[in-house]
């Protein structure tokens, strides 16, 4: 299960090699937003140049906006690495978007970001669009100028429409979007523990030092483990519906969760 999700720019090799060991689960190599018009072209090869071993840890390529002057080209030159696990999609707006890029890459597993009203909007077309699509994600930067808010709270409704879209599909729990200010870990726990309220399952970050905390949120703690334990061990002594001592109702739904924090448990605390 991957909590910890890492951005390196992809027009600077070293830093995504010191992404590559740094403790995260995956790593996005980015050819958009941290890559200047000049040097695309370099990013690209980098990162082609990147992936034709497989890397330590899985890596995701966000790719430029589909339409731009730089996409085809990025996807020409990615679709069929050795070393690419997925392709993350910008700007996506339209189940259409994902189709086509879907019979250009070939089976490579897609990763839509949702960065306007319009995306959100359209958030259960998209994540229906193609088999090949194994995600949905906010773009909460783009997404807050689009839709003009600035409290945290504006963003509530999108995040909880990307979640709920995404389990109506099939799809696998959201990551939660980057949180910019790397300084400020503590604030980080606290959008963390919201995100994973609202159903989120891990979250991208900036920076190494961001990982650990958002592995901590995310991971369940005692009193978690000992419930699902207690429901586990009550559903296999009576499958179906019941109820525990405590008066707590289980049902197949719960006890999935309940295996899901267990799974999680067993995960290795990333290092203090």
């Amino acid at each position: 299960m991957i909590l910890t999700w890492l951005y390196a720019p992809g027009d600077r090799p070293e830093v995504v090699a010191k992404a590559l060991r740094c403790g995260a689960d995956a790593v996005i190599v980015d050819l958009e937003d941290s890559v200047s018009a000049s040097r695309k072209e370099y990013a690209r090869a980098a990162t082609a140049e990147l992936l034709t071993e497989r890397p330590p840890v899985p890596v995701h390529v966000r790719v430029n906006a589909l339409g731009s002057p730089w996409s085809g080209a990025d996807l020409t030159a990615l679709a069929g690495l050795h070393g690419l696990a997925g392709l993350r999609l910008p700007k996506v707006d339209a189940p259409e978007q994902i189709t086509r890029v879907a019979d250009r890459t070939g089976g490579v597993a897609l990763y839509a970001l949702l960065e306007s009203a319009l995306g959100v909007e359209r958030a259960y077309e998209i994540a229906r669009a193609h088999p090949s699509l194994q995600g949905l994600t906010l773009g909460e930067a783009d997404l807050r100028a689009d839709l003009g808010v600035s409290a945290e709270s504006g963003l509530d409704w999108p995040r909880s429409r990307v979640v709920i879209a995404a389990r109506a599909a099939g799809l696998a729990p959201p990551a939660q979007s980057v949180f910019p200010d790397i300084r400020d870990l503590e604030a980080l726990a606290v959008s963390c523990a919201r995100g994973r309220a609202l159903g989120f399952l891990g979250r991208a970050a900036i920076h190494p030092r961001q990982l650990p905390v958002i592995e901590r949120a995310y991971l369940p703690g005692p009193e978690e483990v000992t419930a699902a334990e207690e429901i586990v061990t009550a559903a296999r002594a009576m499958p179906g519906a019941l109820a525990l001592p405590d008066g707590r109702f289980v049902d197949p739904a719960v006890v999935a969760a309940a295996h899901r924090t267990l799974s999680l448990s067993q995960r290795a605390a990333f290092p203090s």
